[in-house]
């Protein structure tokens, strides 16, 4: 695998901060675009520029072509059963909210939710909101002394029942990786409906939502090399056509007259109005790009990457690595010392090294570690052992500065 062919590429990755060329370790907030995914964007405004499934016109014939043929695409890329089980939202946040809202009326006074300790805020709140409108209660999953699920807590948990169980497939912060196909099973066992944020997942591993046997699963384009403001909700078809739509008005419907709304069929009864037709249409190359990649070399180079990455932060001495793990994925999260996690991030920029600093939108994890945060560094598939090589230099450097 030629990482330094493969990083020409991304147009991002050849810019200058300062002095001193971009090294980009903060992935797991998102992607960079390889230039195929900003021209198939480009692409669409240029020639085929109009509204989707609404003109005899030929553009919104193209434009509809093409949107829809990526929902083929992702129906393939994830193994879902039918391409009707494929949602397209804004990102995983509003996916999440999605079923939330559209699980009001099946979640009863007393019911039990389960949610990972490591989940970020958009798979903890939605469903803390949920709780509040129907007197549910959420129950933390918790994590053991390694920063994984505590596996014999959970099967402890599951007896008593819970409705619905929400667990992160890789957590954003650490890394982790959650034994979704088996804690899926447990769930299903008890008749939970589980939900899972793969938005970490999805760029880093081969996903079949048949095989893992969740109910829902979700993520977003801009973690996978795609645009910002597209993202995919997959639901097993019944448990799709079950949920009440939380955005109702235009391309929803099937008929509307001032006395009754009848809703349109899956999937259009969930995308209410104008949708992100070009964020899809740059997804659908991103998938393109990602199915182009030799997958067992990508696979081993990440994983040899990780491992470096983390082999070479306790090397470089004082620093404290949180849930570290051979078959973590995607990122590492550390502390330098007792040093603030923000000035360390804010000495690293000055020297061109783009990491990320802070509570990682998972406050709960946080307080579980009795952090006030930490840094994360992360990889894509454009990462090299240069890379690395220069943020442990600069971390060394704030190293010799700090302490």
């Amino acid at each position: 695998m030629d990482v330094n062919l493969l990083r020409k590429q991304f147009p991002a990755l050849a810019q200058t901060l300062g002095d001193h060329p971009l090294c980009y370790l903060d992935t797991a907030a998102t992607s960079q675009k390889p230039l195929r995914v900003i021209e198939a964007i480009d692409s669409y405004y240029q020639n085929d520029n109009a509204n989707v499934h609404r003109a005899a016109h030929q553009l919104s014939s193209r434009a509809t072509n093409r949107y829809e043929a990526v929902r083929d695409s992702v129906q393939q890329f994830i193994g879902a059963q039918r391409r009707e089980e494929i949602i397209f939202t804004h990102g995983t946040t509003e996916g999440i909210n999605l079923i939330a809202h559209g699980l009001s009326s099946q979640i009863k006074a007393g019911s039990l939710i389960l949610i990972d300790t490591a989940a970020h805020h958009a798979n903890l709140v939605p469903w803390q909101m949920l709780a509040q409108r129907t007197g549910a209660t959420i129950e933390a999953i918790a994590l053991n002394e390694t920063c994984r699920i505590d596996q014999a807590k959970f099967s402890a948990q599951l007896q008593r029942r819970p409705a619905l169980v929400a667990l992160s497939h890789v957590s954003n912060v650490l890394g982790t990786v959650n034994p979704i196909k088996q804690m899926a099973a447990q769930a299903k066992a008890v008749d939970a409906i589980t939900i899972v944020d793969g938005a970490q997942a999805i760029a880093h591993m081969d996903i079949d939502v048949q095989d893992l046997g969740c109910d829902f699963y979700l993520f977003s384009g801009h973690k996978m090399y795609g645009p910002t403001g597209v993202g995919i909700l997959y639901g097993q078809f019944d448990r799709l056509d079950s949920l009440t739509p939380l955005l109702t008005g235009g391309e929803m419907i099937k008929s509307v007259s001032f006395d009754n709304t009848e809703f349109a069929i899956l999937p259009n009864r969930l995308e209410a109005g104008t949708p992100p037709i070009s964020a899809v249409i740059g997804l659908g190359e991103a998938i393109n790009f990602l199915q182009s990649l030799p997958q067992p070399q990508t696979r081993q180079h990440e994983a040899e990457l990780l491992h470096y990455l983390q082999q070479s932060l306790l090397a470089l001495g004082d620093i404290t690595l949180y849930g570290a793990h051979a078959d973590n994925l995607g990122a590492v999260a550390f502390n330098l010392a007792n040093e603030h996690h923000q000035d360390v991030g804010i000495l690293l920029d000055q020297q061109g090294i783009a990491v990320r600093c802070g509570h990682h939108c998972a406050m709960p994890l946080m307080q579980a570690l009795q952090l006030k945060g930490c840094c994360r560094a992360s990889i894509g598939v454009y990462t090299s052992t240069e890379d690395i090589d220069r943020f442990i230099a600069a971390l060394g450097s704030v190293k010799d500065l700090l302490l």
